[in-house]
C-alpha cells in the first residue's frame, strides 16, 4: 500500500504516473490487480489508445476524465482521482496537440495536477520537429499554470534529461529522446519552477522507466528514464519506480504528497 498514516497525523496521498501502452492491454496484464494493491489517491495515464472507459475504474472507488485522440486507437490521457476534481481543463489550447490527446489537468483546491503525454520525434524529421515546436508550447502553458498555484505535471516526456536518465547514452546522443536540443530544453522546463521529483530521491543513482521490447533489454536493464513526476509548489517524497509486475513497456512511478497541508488536504478523499 502507497498510503502514510501514522496515529497522530492523517493520510499522505499518494500520486502515480502510468504509461499503459494501451489500456485494453494493460487491463490484460494485471492493471487493475496493480490498482488494488497500491490504490493512488491520483494516477495519472497515457497512451491510453481506448475512448473513454470510466466503468474499469469506477467500483474501485475512482472518478475518471479522459482525452482520447481523435484517431482511433491512438495517444490519449486520462486523469483517474478517488476525489472529484474541482475542475478540468482539456488540452493546452492548440488544436494540432489537443487533438492527439496529449494533456489533460484536474484541479483539487489550488493544486492543479496534470497528465502529459509528449509525442514521439522517432519516427522522422516531421514528427521530430512537431516534437520540438510541442515542448515550446508547453513551457509557455506550464508557465502561465504555475503562475496559477501549485502544479504536477506527472507523464512521459519522451525525453532523457541527462546521461543518468539512459543506459546506453553515448550511443543516442543523436536519436530522438537525447538530442542536445530536447536535453536543453528539460533543462529550461525546470527552470520554470518544476523540481524533479524523481532525480532527486535518486541522486547520482540510475534508476529507468522504460524499456525497449527489443534484444532483452527490460531483463538487461538497458532503459531509458522517461517519465516524470515534476511538482512546483509541492512536495513530493518516496519516490517510487515499481518496475515489476511488467504491465506496459514502461513502468509507473509514484510518490507521497507530503505537503503544504492545504494540498494534502485537496487530495484525500472527503
Amino acid at each position: 500500500m502507497l498510503r502514510r498514516v501514522t496515529p497522530d497525523a492523517p493520510a499522505h496521498p499518494t500520486i502515480a504516473t502510468f504509461n499503459v501502452n494501451g489500456l485494453r492491454s494493460a487491463l490484460k496484464k494485471g492493471l487493475l490487480a496493480w490498482f488494488e494493491e497500491h490504490r493512488p489517491d491520483v494516477a495519472l495515464l497515457q497512451e491510453v489508445r481506448a475512448d473513454p472507459h470510466p466503468e474499469v475504474f469506477s467500483d474501485l472507488g475512482y472518478h475518471s476524465v479522459w482525452l482520447p485522440a481523435t484517431r482511433a486507437g491512438y495517444s490519449g490521457v486520462a486523469i483517474l482521482s478517488r476525489r472529484e476534481p474541482d475542475e478540468v481543463e482539456v488540452g493546452v489550447g492548440h488544436e494540432a496537440y489537443d487533438a492527439e490527446g496529449r494533456v489533460l489537468v484536474a484541479r483539487f483546491g489550488d493544486l492543479r495536477v496534470g497528465s502529459v503525454y509528449v509525442p514521439s520525434g522517432s519516427s522522422g524529421d516531421e514528427r521530430q520537429a512537431f516534437k520540438e515546436a510541442f515542448l515550446a508550447h508547453l513551457s509557455d502553458w506550464t508557465r502561465a499554470r504555475l503562475a496559477q498555484g501549485p502544479l504536477v505535471l506527472g507523464g512521459d516526456f519522451n525525453v532523457a534529461h541527462s546521461s543518468l536518465d539512459l543506459r546506453n547514452w553515448r550511443s543516442n546522443q543523436k536519436n530522438s529522446g537525447f538530442l542536445p536540443q530536447e536535453r536543453a530544453w528539460f533543462g529550461e522546463f525546470l527552470g520554470l519552477g518544476l523540481r524533479d521529483a524523481h532525480r532527486e530521491h535518486l541522486g547520482e543513482r540510475a534508476e529507468y522507466t522504460w524499456w525497449s521490447n527489443r534484444g532483452a533489454a527490460y531483463e538487461k536493464d538497458v532503459g531509458w528514464r522517461l517519465d516524470y513526476l515534476l511538482a512546483g509548489g509541492v512536495d513530493l517524497r518516496e519516490v517510487r519506480v515499481h518496475r515489476a509486475p511488467r504491465l506496459s513497456d514502461h513502468a509507473a512511478v509514484t510518490a507521497v504528497v507530503t505537503g503544504p497541508d492545504p494540498v494534502v488536504s485537496a487530495l484525500l478523499p472527503s
